[in-house]
């Protein structure tokens, strides 16, 4: 399995950005889907974005499509997320995730991920 430790987060004002880091550990992180999920308290965990190992297809949330950009650097193992023009409703905590497969259509279903990082909180104010 992949060890994933996340990065960034934080507080913006609605309309402002953030921006994640994942790191990974492991030699097999070129070959697999990677995606961000997130988690309002009360809610279930739902995923955001996804992208394929070659970085040749992306998936996103239509909650966030057109404001989240997913990229991933495979020479330096770090998945990223850019979050522009934020709402408050994106307030929750963001964890990054190791797909069990390649390119997968359904990378942004959670039953497809073995290894999950800590996650890290981000908090939009109205």
């Amino acid at each position: 399995q992949v060890r994933l430790v996340e990065s960034g987060g934080g507080s913006a004002q609605a309309g402002g950005s953030l921006g994640l880091s994942c790191a990974a550990s492991g030699d097999t992180f070129s070959d697999i889907s990677m995606g961000w999920f997130r988690q309002a308290p009360g809610q279930e965990r739902e995923g955001v974005a996804c992208i394929w190992p070659g970085s040749s297809g992306t998936l996103y949330a239509p909650s966030v499509e057109g404001r989240f950009t997913i990229s991933r650097d495979n020479r330096k193992n770090t998945l990223y997320l850019q979050m522009n023009r934020l709402k408050p409703e994106d307030t929750a905590m963001y964890f990054c995730a190791a797909n069990k497969y390649g390119a997968t259509w359904g990378c942004l279903s959670e039953s497809q991920y073995n290894s999950w990082g800590q996650g890290t909180q981000v908090t939009v104010n109205s």
